[in-house]
This record gives structure tokens, sequence and C-alpha cells, in this order.
């Protein structure tokens, strides 16, 4: 079986363009991945960058596979690999146990979808945090400067505003879609291990969702060089971990209160229309 992963239903975003320049550059794209065949097995992880990507994929991977030879040897990005990637070791496409593909169409299939949600403020901090660290992004420029980018969605993948509430849409009329919120799972872990073994009909015993809430807290997954991303070329960890806090709130160390409140005023204009509702402390 492949867990896969997808973003939205339209297709209209800024696609990194690689070149032999130590940065990617970011155009307009068009396209869509209608066609990809899933297998009757597989499952799509989505989610907006930065928002619980790889603690759900490395969740998944343990309730489907255990605490196994390929959790010790195998970095998460191989195990999971993104289907959208030209630099995977692994390359673009299915790998033999699981696939994790980032796109903005759903694919002509009917399997099942997680997609987890980060409240803007916390996605956005560690959005700009990973932007400085990674070479497969754009240069992010000044937190001040990054703000306005990202409340006017001139990201890659688009705007967290169109992405989160399109799958919150879509989560009305597509039945096996499993909708996640980043600060519940960090509130609870078990209790959304407990709600994702439902929602994918998995028998697991409590001892066993014990390991896996153990083995996927924060502190555990940084210092695991198969998680953390330390062995993948691209990151640069002199600049910053690619885990780095994973706190629910961090965005007050960052937004002053003037950036708050503007940010706060854009969240309530785009979002007045949507029941979707996000918590940014718990």
């Amino acid at each position: 079986m492949s867990i896969c992963f997808v973003c939205h239903e339209s297709f209209s975003f800024f696609l990194l363009l690689f070149k032999k320049i130590s940065r990617a550059e970011l155009f307009d794209f068009h396209g869509n991945v209608q066609n990809f065949q899933a297998r009757p097995d597989d499952i799509l992880i989505a989610t907006y960058p930065k928002a619980g990507t790889t603690w759900v994929s490395y969740i998944l991977d343990l309730l489907y596979f255990g605490q196994t030879e390929r959790q010790t040897s195998t970095p998460i990005f191989d195990r999971v690999a993104f289907l959208e990637s030209t630099i995977s070791p692994m390359g673009p496409g299915l790998t033999d146990d699981q696939t994790y593909i980032h796109t903005y169409i759903l694919p002509r299939c009917y399997i099942p979808i997680i997609y987890v949600a980060r409240n803007a403020k916390d996605n956005m901090v560690s959005y700009f945090h990973f932007d400085r660290m990674t070479r497969t992004q754009p240069e992010p420029g000044e937190w001040s400067s990054y703000i306005h980018r990202f409340m006017e969605g001139k990201m890659v993948f688009g705007s967290w505003y169109d992405h989160v509430n399109g799958w919150w849409k879509k989560k009305q009329t597509h039945s096996k879609l499993h909708y996640m919120f980043y600060e519940d799972l960090s509130e609870d872990t078990g209790r959304e291990i407990d709600n994702l073994c439902s929602f994918l009909g998995l028998s697991r015993s409590d001892e066993e969702k014990k390991r896996v809430a153990s083995g996927v807290q924060f502190d555990n997954m940084k210092k695991d060089d198969t998680t953390n991303y330390s062995t993948h070329c691209a990151m640069d960890f002199k600049i910053s971990p690619f885990m780095r806090k994973g706190k629910v709130g961090d965005w007050k160390n960052h937004f002053t209160v003037a950036q708050s409140q503007q940010c706060d005023e854009d969240y309530e204009k785009k979002m007045k229309n949507s029941t979707l509702q996000f918590r940014t402390e718990i």
C-alpha cells in the first residue's frame, strides 16, 4: 500500500523552477494530476506546507508497518515520498511502500484522504524558518515582508486561505476525507491516533497505539535522523533545524503587536464566510 498527498482542487499555483543556482525560483504554473492512478489501498496525506506533514506521515508509517528496520534505516522522505518532487532520491512516482504526493488537484480516485491544517500564524512562522534553511525554496526575505507575501498567497503552493478552506469544503462531499488540526494533535496525540484508526478501520491494541504516540512526540522525532531531515542534501541546519519547536503559539515570539493585528484583520476578512475554526494557542 502507499500513502500519498494532495492539496487543493484549483490548480493555479507557484511551482519551483530548479536551475544551476543555490536557490529555486518561483513561477506561475497551471496543470493537474487528475490522471494519477492510485492503488485501492493507497492513502493520501494532504497539508499546506509546514502544517504537520512529517508528523502525520510518521504516525501512519508506524500504524501500518510498526517499528521495524525501515524506521531506522530509511529516511521518512523516502518511506513517504513526495510524488511531485523532482529531487527526491527515489524520484517522482509511487514507491513500493508508501507515496506522498503534494498537488492541487484531487486525482480521479476514491481513496482515504487525511488532511492536516495548522493555524495561519504558526504555519507562517514555521514556513518562514523552513524557507530560510532549504534550497528547495526561494529566498524568504525579511520577516516583515514575508508576512505580506503569505497573506497575499504568493507562496509555493499558493494561498493558505484557499488551501485550508478548499479542503474543508471538500470534506462536506467526500466521505473518505478525515480533516485534522495540528493543534488537536499537539494537545492529545493519543486521541487523534484513535480517531485516525477509526477513520481508516485499523484495529490496533492500546499498547500499540501508546507506542506510536510515544514515538511521534516532537522531541523524539527531532532527535531521530530518519525523521528530522538531517540527511537531506537540500537542508542547511546551520541556519535552522528542519524540526524547530513544534509548539502551538510560538507565533507570539515573532509577531509584533501591529503585525499580529494586521494578520487578524486579514484573517477576519478572508475567513468571514467559512465555518472553519482554528486555535492559535492551547
